[in-house]
């Protein structure tokens, strides 16, 4: 679950985080698809929120969706995200944002494994950060 709520200001986000980044996690671009690192990662391991470090999403909700971005069937922990109606670019789209800093993710369609959520959770490379599982 989320923790306490983080908020900064334009200039604090510009600070710490890559042009890139600023441009996905606080003005919801979208990268291209097929061009993030994490696209093919198949490490075990947990996905955070690239500016806050909020878990997000596991490996074991990882799947290849074949739409160019990180695709995951549900979240890591109840509460983790925000969803939001998106209806820019002339689609009526579910946003999806991290809960503690409000930071632009991705999108999540109903259109994932049946088998598991049916949910695809559609997140652009750079508004996560890797940690893989502790070796052990």
């Amino acid at each position: 679950m989320a923790e306490q709520k983080i908020s900064k200001t334009e200039a604090e986000w510009r600070e710490q985080l890559t042009p890139e980044q600023f441009a996905i996690l606080r003005q919801h671009a979208t990268e291209r698809a097929f061009t993030g690192e994490l696209l093919n990662n198949k490490t075990e391991g947990t996905y955070h929120c690239a500016a806050c470090g909020n878990l997000l999403f596991s490996s074991e909700t990882k799947y290849n969706s074949g739409s160019g971005w990180p695709s995951f069937w549900d979240v890591a922990e109840e509460g983790s995200v925000e969803l939001r109606i998106d209806t820019s670019h002339g689609m009526r789209r579910v946003e999806v944002l991290c809960a503690r800093c409000e930071s632009h993710l991705g999108h999540v369609f109903d259109d994932g494994p049946r088998d598991t959520t049916g949910q695809r959770y559609c997140i652009n490379s750079l508004a996560l950060e890797f940690e893989p599982a502790d070796e052990e």
